[in-house]
């Protein structure tokens, strides 16, 4: 509660220690508080971390799998693990199902004072496992039935509660489910809806969730040979931000999925303007998401950086090949200290 992390940590494997062999409920809760503390930059860690605490979540009490299962699932969008992504969200779906009928059957006091552990009201776990599966759909290239999961998270008639706090996320599961049927079906080729989602992109200009509306439109030119010099004019302060980020929400999805969207924008609006022979533009971004991946330990995408920029090498001006040489130089150091290689060069 101090914000002491690593003591919690230190705490917290000691009791998981003396209760290993106990399948306690306690063991259950260090292990997910073990889990939210050692969450972070790097992915490799994170697929460790999550595979770990994954065998505990049926332990906890079940209101506490709810919040648990959203943290998963978002650690694993975050690491574009999109079967893990759907098994997470259709568990959290049937367990909150469950707990909303319990809670208006039952309308004990018990029930509420339990609900009242969530860091969310109880209906937004089921809406937000439908929101999780359309981007599974989505990622896997499955539009229509992306869109059948935004239709069912856009109509919330079902829900009971009517005070403000459900109010307010039933505005935001509608705002969301809008800009979702846009990207849709721009993603399926419909690039006629491409003005209309920027404008609304412009009206609903949200932070934290504009580079994933940015990205789309990244991923919508790229993909079709889109011109978008005009779009990209105009939320170029926006983009510019986007390189001086710094996430300190300790909110799982706002560590996870946003700082790899960031780094993906970076790759994507890259590869746009180095197909455009806008080169210092592109180069420039590229080595933004060069950083950014290293970061995050994602080799892959790092290795997508470095084949993009050789392809694009000859119009790379000197300083620009300094700094990605600079960078590689950077990068097999750190791996070299990681891995304990040995560095001959005396």
């Amino acid at each position: 509660a101090q914000g002491q992390h690593e003591a919690a940590l230190i705490l917290y494997e000691n009791v998981a220690e003396v209760e290993k062999y106990q399948h306690s409920e306690r063991l259950a809760i260090c292990q997910y508080r073990m889990f939210t503390i050692q969450i972070g930059d790097d992915q490799n860690q994170n697929v460790r971390v999550a595979a770990v605490f994954e065998a505990f979540v049926e332990r906890l009490d079940e209101i506490d799998q709810l919040d648990a299962l959203k943290d998963l699932a978002n650690v694993y969008r975050s690491l574009r693990n999109w079967d893990k992504v759907d098994e997470m969200a259709k568990k959290m779906r049937a367990k909150a199902e469950i707990q909303y009928t319990l809670k208006h059957q039952q309308k004990s006091r018990e029930c509420d004072e339990s609900s009242k552990k969530l860091s969310r009201p109880m209906f937004v776990y089921i809406a937000y496992a439908d929101l999780l599966c359309a981007s599974v759909c989505e990622a896997q290239g499955d539009y229509q039935q992306a869109l059948q999961y935004t239709y069912a998270y856009a109509n919330l008639d079902w829900v009971k509660e009517t005070d403000e706090d459900t109010r307010h996320w039933i505005g935001l599961f509608q705002q969301w489910a809008e800009g979702n049927t846009y990207v849709n079906k721009l993603l399926s080729g419909d690039t006629s809806v491409l003005t209309e989602y920027v404008e609304y992109i412009t009206s609903t200009n949200i932070t934290k969730e504009i580079v994933t509306k940015l990205l789309n439109v990244m991923l919508a030119a790229n993909r079709y040979e889109l011109n978008i010099n005009d779009i990209l004019k105009h939320f170029e302060t926006v983009i510019d931000s986007f390189v001086q980020q710094e996430q300190l929400s300790s909110d799982v999805y706002t560590k996870q999925v946003i700082p790899e969207q960031f780094a993906r924008f970076g790759y994507e609006l890259a590869y746009y303007y180095l197909h455009q022979d806008m080169y210092s533009d592109g180069f420039k971004h590229l080595l933004y998401a060069m950083v950014s991946y290293h970061t995050l330990n994602n080799e892959t995408y790092y290795i997508n950086c470095i084949g993009l920029f050789e392809r694009f090498r000859a119009h790379a001006v000197p300083q620009t090949k300094a700094e990605y040489l600079n960078l590689i130089e950077k990068v097999w150091l750190d791996n070299v200290k990681k891995n304990g290689t040995t560095d001959h060069r005396g």
